[in-house]
């Protein structure tokens, strides 16, 4: 099993629609918007690190609004 912990920055005023978009991602366990310099954390664990390197350069990096 392996684990990322990721720290994302989004557009200003997007943070709850991102949130709620990376929270349906199967392979995500946590997230949770942050103060400070970045926006939103995020745990994911994948059964390896093919599938979790695809989670987040396919599926988080994607979404609109994630700078």
């Amino acid at each position: 099993m392996s684990t990322a912990y990721i720290l994302v920055n989004c557009t200003l005023g997007s943070e709850e629609r991102i949130i709620d978009e990376i929270a349906k991602l199967s392979d995500v366990k946590e997230v949770r918007g942050t103060y400070g310099v970045h926006d939103i954390f995020v745990k994911v664990k994948s059964d390896n690190t093919e599938t979790m390197n695809h989670t987040i350069t396919s599926k988080i990096r994607k979404i609109p609004g994630i700078t």
